[in-house]
């Protein structure tokens, strides 16, 4: 009798012991219980946009199973996210190619997705490659506006069968969006156990480049861009190696691309460095009537011109005659370290086309230098990923500085022109999602006009994010300072900000009072979206050659 009953209170004790474990929270240790497992990831999926698509996305890829940590939900939906892209891709490529849809003229906004699909995938496949939160951040936040993009080209452009395709980008923005929101949850449980960002480790040596350049590099970038041997040279005279900035893109992506199978043969099939060699091409002075295009997979491309007004890229593409937003650009850079410098973009379609971009700018760590950027409306696409703008001139009517980068803009020339509405924006930025790290931030820049009435900005997206710091705006900016964008739309959701502005414009008293607007910023709230703190500049404009404020 005695032995029965120690039988069942060593039995109890043991069940007791069992319920304990199953109870602990999931903190990163291994867990062997199915149940566990599901309700970390119900709890997970609760911090999520879209968390029924998370817990349905997170079940397919069997995470009940297989997590072993909370990192390993990011880690699976990002295989998820790659796994539907490709899907979307090939339903994309489908509806535009065998169909000739890509050889219309225009082409139908599905054009738009095949291009923004394959982007995703490499800034996905960059992803899965473990660099810093910043750069994690950075790509899925691009790769999610990409999903925006082909949704935007397929309203103004739309192909047959519009609907599937439109579908798959709405589940891709779904997906990529809950990924991007897993690893923030990932960051935060990281720095609560004081596990911080590799990359922010990296140090500045006196030159203010990074440690990790060798001296060669850093005697090349703080040359002149005369005493720099460029790859090709484009002149319309025949003097040059091209007649055509597009003929020598291509020459030097082809160069670029023997070269690396030559030296993967001599390495014994090893692939070389991920940074690659910086093509350089100058653009001797002339009027070059092209559309350019350096694609994502074209990286370190340098266009070089003989300087503003000398050096011209003509377009005439926009809306009104029948092209998307993101086809319209006179030049388009998507491959990561695209640099810009010394030359006028135009697109002179005229204010009564629409959208008529002359720049697109989709390139990670992307410099635009000494630059001229004349349009109208939709001037400068800032489309995504993080990009740096030193000493341009930017001339524009309606939503003139528009996208989803994360930009920084200093030292600009920023010139309003007069619309047909009789007035100006300056700004539309599009960040649609509240974890994206995009906004604008314009800092030392001179806003003037002759006499346009114009506002700052106006939110394109739920959750814009716009700043103005230590700039001079002139008379003809408005009291109110924004403008809405459709009734009460984003109001109380979005960041507008203003700190230490000067000239007559810059008065704050009588600014909107929405609840997202601050007027009267602190110098703790202005820094961070200074370069060290908001593109990370620091760490890659240095490699430019380009001068910068890294703080305020």
């Amino acid at each position: 009798m005695m032995r029965m009953r120690e039988n069942s209170f060593l039995q109890l004790l043991l069940l007791l012991a069992v319920m304990v474990v199953a109870a602990v929270p999931f903190a990163g240790g291994h867990t062997d219980t199915f149940g566990s497992n599901t309700l970390m990831i119900g709890n997970a999926c609760k911090e999520t946009q879209y968390p029924e698509m998370c817990t349905s996305a997170l079940a397919a890829v069997g995470a009940e199973k297989r997590a072993k940590k909370p990192r390993d939900f990011f880690d699976m939906s990002l295989e998820f996210a790659i796994t539907k892209a490709h899907h979307a891709r090939v339903i994309a490529y489908n509806l535009t190619f065998p169909n000739h849809d890509a050889a219309m003229y225009p082409p139908t906004g599905t054009y738009d997705c095949v291009e923004l699909l394959d982007n995703t995938l490499a800034l996905l496949d960059d992803v899965t490659k473990t660099p810093s939160d910043e750069d994690i951040e950075t790509w899925l936040s691009a790769a999610l506006t990409n999903q925006e993009t082909c949704s935007e080209s397929l309203a103004i452009k739309p192909p047959t069968k519009k609907e599937v395709i439109d579908s798959e980008a709405e589940r891709m923005t779904h997906i990529i969006s809950n990924s991007l929101s897993l690893h923030k949850s990932t960051k935060k449980n990281n720095k609560r156990q004081g596990r911080g960002s590799a990359g922010l480790e990296r140090k500045l040596l006196a030159d203010d480049f990074p440690e990790w350049l060798t001296e060669r590099d850093r005697r090349l970038l703080q040359a002149s861009p005369e005493e720099i041997t460029p790859d090709a040279v484009v002149a319309l005279d025949g003097t040059g190696t091209h007649t055509s900035i597009n003929e020598a893109i291509a020459f030097v992506s082809l160069a670029k691309s023997k070269s690396k199978k030559s030296k993967s043969k001599k390495s014994g099939g090893g692939s070389s460095s991920s940074s690659g060699g910086r093509q350089v091409i100058h653009i001797k002075a002339g009027t070059y009537k092209e559309t350019i295009r350096v694609a994502t997979k074209q990286k370190n491309v340098m266009l070089i011109g003989a300087g503003k007004g000398s050096s011209v890229i003509v377009g005439s593409r926009s809306a009104g005659s029948g092209w998307t937003t993101y086809n319209s650009a006179t030049v388009a850079g998507m491959g990561q370290g695209f640099i810009c410098r010394d030359l006028t973009i135009v697109n002179n379609a005229g204010s009564g086309n629409h959208q008529a971009v002359a720049l697109r700018v989709g390139a990670d760590r992307s410099v635009i230098y000494q630059c001229s950027i004349q349009g109208h409306q939709d001037t400068l696409y800032a489309h995504s990923n993080r990009q740096f703008y030193k000493q341009n001139d930017i001339y524009g009517s309606v939503d003139f500085i528009f996208g989803n980068a994360a930009a920084v803009f200093q030292s600009c020339n920023i010139l309003p022109r007069k619309s047909s509405a009789g007035w100006s924006t300056i700004t539309a930025q599009g960040r649609r999602d509240p974890n994206q790290n995009t906004g604008f931030s314009i800092q030392g820049c001179k806003i003037s006009s002759d006499g346009v009435r114009a506002y700052l900005g106006r939110p394109w997206k739920k959750y814009a994010r716009v700043v103005f710091m230590e700039s001079y705006l002139d008379s003809s900016i408005e009291s109110r300072g924004w403008l809405a964008w459709s009734g009460n739309f984003a109001l109380s959701t979005l960041f507008y900000g203003e700190y230490g502005n000067s000239g007559p414009g810059s008065s704050t008293s009588n600014r909107v009072k929405w609840s997202g607007v601050h007027s009267s910023m602190s110098s703790s709230e202005a820094s961070k979206f200074t370069v060290s703190n908001f593109i990370y500049g620091n760490m890659w404009i240095p490699k430019s050659g380009v001068s910068f404020s890294s703080g305020l």
